[in-house]
């Protein structure tokens, strides 16, 4: 999670459930829910490494259809780095809002993708404030960027703490939600990339600005292929 000084509205009486919380579940989390996969080789190719998720909060397994939870079963929920690997986007979210009232969405932007293109990612997002686009990937040209992909991620072994940790409005969205919104299929990739995908300092932050971050990513890559 990127954005966890976004997490502002959950009050000490909130019961909270976390979705997906990979190996770091957040620290207010009650209840983990976490998909059960086929198999070990599934389950690490989705989580990007072998750690598994241990924790004293209690850990719900589900198949990856409805929530195994009654209607308003939480206050919170939250739902990080999980909405771009989900097949239909718009059942998911009618499970989070019939089990929630209110919570917090982050996930990778279009831009991340077209840097590095995850094939475990399906989707791209984007919120407006009333409304999220979704489109799916496979149906974008972003496969005929796949050699410039493996370049940054292989030949570079480039990771996101590299170059994006920097800059991560670029990259990542955050937002906290306090009722139900539309989910719109939108084709547009104008719709994807806004004037507010801008470098905005989180507090504290010291990383480097853009233009030095992207000067070492250069630098990288000459020293790569040598010239």
């Amino acid at each position: 999670m990127f954005y966890p000084h976004k997490i502002k509205n959950i009050l000490p009486t909130d019961k909270v459930l976390e979705i997906g919380p990979g190996n770091n579940p957040f620290h207010r989390s009650d209840v983990l829910l976490e998909l059960e996969y086929e198999n070990e080789q599934d389950r690490v190719s989705q989580f990007g490494h072998t750690e598994k998720l241990t924790s004293e909060k209690k850990i719900v397994y589900y198949k990856g259809k409805e929530f195994p939870f009654a209607d308003n079963s939480f206050d919170y929920v939250i739902c990080s780095h999980v909405l771009e690997h989900v097949p239909d986007v718009q059942f998911f979210l009618s499970e989070i809002f019939r089990v929630a009232k209110k919570g917090y969405f982050e996930y990778p932007l279009i831009t991340y993708d077209y840097l590095y293109n995850f094939d475990v990612h399906l989707n791209f997002l984007k919120f407006t404030g009333s409304k999220m686009y979704l489109l799916k990937k496979e149906r974008t040209p972003l496969g005929n960027f796949k050699p410039l992909n493996n370049f940054f991620l292989k030949t570079l072994n480039h990771g996101y703490g590299d170059f994006l940790g920097g800059i991560p409005e670029c990259f990542f969205e955050g937002f906290e939600w306090a009722k139900p919104f539309e989910l719109e299929l939108n084709s547009d990739l104008n719709n994807f990339i806004t004037t507010d995908m801008i470098r905005k300092p989180l507090p504290g932050n010291t990383a480097p600005s853009v233009k030095s971050s992207v000067k070492q990513l250069a630098a990288a890559i000459k020293n790569k292929l040598k010239f």
